[in-house]
């Protein structure tokens, strides 16, 4: 169980560097940027689920970080290629 999650926190984060780097190229709560905050979400429920990964208070905190460091890391990225 602890490996499929390690995998899922691993495939979030990756996932969600790109979309933190669209996100940073774009206005605040504008619309693409509320589609590259939201878009990865429908995948990760999508992999949580094939992965037979509960949601629970165990797992959830682990998932919350993977993303928005995934995020963080993408607008970070494109900050520093400025």
């Amino acid at each position: 169980m602890m490996n499929k999650v390690i995998l899922l926190c691993t495939f979030i984060f990756i996932l969600n560097i790109p979309f933190g780097i669209w996100r940073a190229k774009v206005k605040k709560f504008s619309k693409p940027w509320f589609f590259a905050v939201h878009l990865p979400v429908p995948v990760i429920i999508g992999m949580r689920l094939f992965l037979e990964i509960p949601l629970s208070l165990k797992t959830f905190p682990f998932f919350v970080f993977s993303y928005f460091t995934g995020q963080f890391l993408g607008s970070l990225l494109i900050n520093i290629k400025q």
